[in-house]
């Protein structure tokens, strides 16, 4: 009956990840049934779930991110903030927790580094290039931040027009709305600019274990899916324009 029942869900259009949603939580009921009922069988022990597969990460082409990276309207303090938020987003691969956490004390001016904390409260240094450090630098003078800020005072580097520290939903709906501005044709958040930046990276020849410290993965097979994301693309780049790809 459970198979007949699988089956009939798989014919309805249920993918493999909600059959497999929908098996655990048959596996939950048949235990809640064991410990409060006393019954003995559970036809869920031995019934495999279908393997879901990871999908690949969404990414924009090189083309694209600059094309969304030239949307804010630089001449305004917000237009400067939003401008450098995009390019330390693309230029460090960083999540959006990890950016809107940073403080002033997280740059190392120097040597262009931004010092980020992220899952676990795990530091990492990541390196930005001279074009994001240069729009970081510029909204961190009197005309960017410091007209934000007014006679507020704060140790975040990326401040609302409040004063306050950005939110992570505030950063989601800014780039979203660039995004749309850009006519990408694709919804854009912050981490498809992460995706962005690690596929990049191993497209141009950049090794997996860099890339895995770059983005702070503490499992570098996490990493890998970024590989298979190259692979496509090279399979497209190929059939697309190969005299004899088909």
């Amino acid at each position: 009956e459970l198979l007949e029942f699988v089956g009939a869900e798989r014919e309805r259009g249920l993918s493999g990840r909600s059959v497999a949603r929908l098996l655990s939580v048959l596996r939950s009921y048949y235990g809640y049934l064991q410990l409060e009922r006393g019954e003995e069988s559970d036809p869920t022990r031995d019934f495999q779930a279908p393997r879901v597969r990871r999908p690949l990460p969404s990414y924009l082409s090189e083309e694209e991110v600059e094309q969304l990276l030239r949307q804010p309207d630089t001449g305004t303090p917000r237009g400067m903030k939003d401008r450098a938020v995009l390019e330390v987003l693309y230029a460090a691969g960083l999540r959006v927790s990890e950016l809107t956490t940073l403080r002033l004390r997280d740059l190392d001016r120097r040597g262009r580094l931004i010092t980020c904390r992220g899952k676990g409260g795990k530091e990492r240094l990541v390196p930005v290039g001279t074009a994001a450090w240069d729009w970081l630098q510029s909204y961190l003078g009197s005309c960017g931040r410091g007209a934000l800020l007014g006679r507020r005072t704060s140790d975040r580097v990326f401040v609302s027009a409040r004063g306050s520290g950005l939110s992570r939903q505030a950063v989601w709906k800014m780039v979203a709305a660039y995004g749309a501005k850009a006519g990408l044709g694709k919804r854009v958040g912050p981490h498809m600019l992460r995706h962005s930046y690690a596929t990049h990276l191993l497209e141009r020849g950049a090794d997996l274990h860099s890339v895995q410290m770059l983005l702070g993965h503490s499992d570098i097979a996490t990493t890998q899916i970024y590989t298979h994301v190259s692979r496509a693309r090279l399979r497209a780049v190929y059939d697309q324009y190969h005299p004899r790809a088909r």
